[in-house]
């Protein structure tokens, strides 16, 4: 029986990092399938995504326990993915569900290796798109008054699902600054790349009145501080004049819903790491 993992790290850049881990693995009996590496100038740190395949059962806590010292030793913040276990998502949208119902079709068809423990909307629309696909839906209605309470449900829900990421696919609502640090690097949004010129209703609207010639979307982490989390991944389509204000919100939900479906897929493959307000992605 094989078994497989996923390691990542970051510390100070020094000598004798990739040296003193490969060694370590190579004593523990691990294949490396996959290594990417990079070494952030500007900031001295060293970030690494090595991917292990070991033949027969290794358990998860005594590859932990075989690398602690190194982790020590060059005071690495390390993470261990078992990648035989797939990820739970929760997934959270409002009245627009053209990038839930992409999340849902790549995880389908095997492309996203995830599995939707919930479906929470303060809209009654993806009722019954959460229930074709067996998925339990929350209705979850957002005022003043219940925010917190709401948010509290969506922390209990976390811990009871054992939920690894939240997705914002189009969710209309903004999160507190205390549910942003409580879920802080748990949390992804998705966004037109209009902001800050074209905020508020009707966005692309806005655009079309003043001629964009560029359509993109942003997928970020989400932070306390409003569409400004460090971005995981971004793309762009050229539009012409030719084009009415409808075709460029079709295209801009096209670009949308592919570009958080990577998004998530980086982040659960353990491709994504935190790197201040920036992020490091290893493709």
């Amino acid at each position: 029986m094989a078994t497989s993992f996923i390691i990542t790290l970051s510390c100070e850049d020094r000598p004798g990092i990739v040296a003193g881990l490969t060694t370590e693995l190579y004593e523990a009996g691990a294949n490396i399938a996959e290594s990417a590496q990079f070494w952030d100038r500007d900031s001295g740190r060293f970030f690494l995504r090595v991917a292990v395949d070991f033949q027969g059962d290794v358990a998860h806590d005594a590859l932990e326990r075989q690398l602690s010292p190194l982790v020590d030793r060059f005071a690495m913040h390390m993470k261990i993915i078992d990648a035989a276990r797939r990820p739970k998502i929760i997934i959270m949208v409002s009245a627009f569900d053209h990038a839930l119902l992409h999340l849902l079709y790549q995880i389908r068809t095997g492309w996203l290796g995830a599995d939707v423990v919930a479906i929470v909307s303060n809209r009654e629309v993806s009722r019954e798109t959460a229930e074709a696909a067996g998925i339990p839906f929350h209705h979850w209605p957002v005022t003043k008054e219940t925010k917190a309470e709401q948010e509290e449900k969506l922390l209990k829900l976390v811990r009871e699902t054992d939920c690894d990421l939240v997705v914002l696919a189009r969710y209309m609502q903004i999160l507190s600054d205390n549910l942003s640090k409580r879920l802080s690097g748990k949390v992804i949004n998705i966004h037109h790349s209009f902001l800050p010129s074209f905020k508020g209703a009707k966005p692309y609207h806005q655009a079309h009145q003043r001629g964009v010639k560029l359509i993109g979307a942003t997928a970020h982490y989400v932070t306390a501080d409003l569409d400004e989390g460090p971005i995981i991944e971004q793309e762009t389509e050229r539009v012409s004049h030719a084009l009415a204000a409808d075709d460029l919100v079709a295209t801009g939900r096209d670009i949308e819903a592919r570009v958080l479906a990577r998004a998530v897929k980086l982040h659960l493959e353990g491709r994504v790491m935190l790197n201040g307000t920036r992020t490091v992605v290893f493709g």
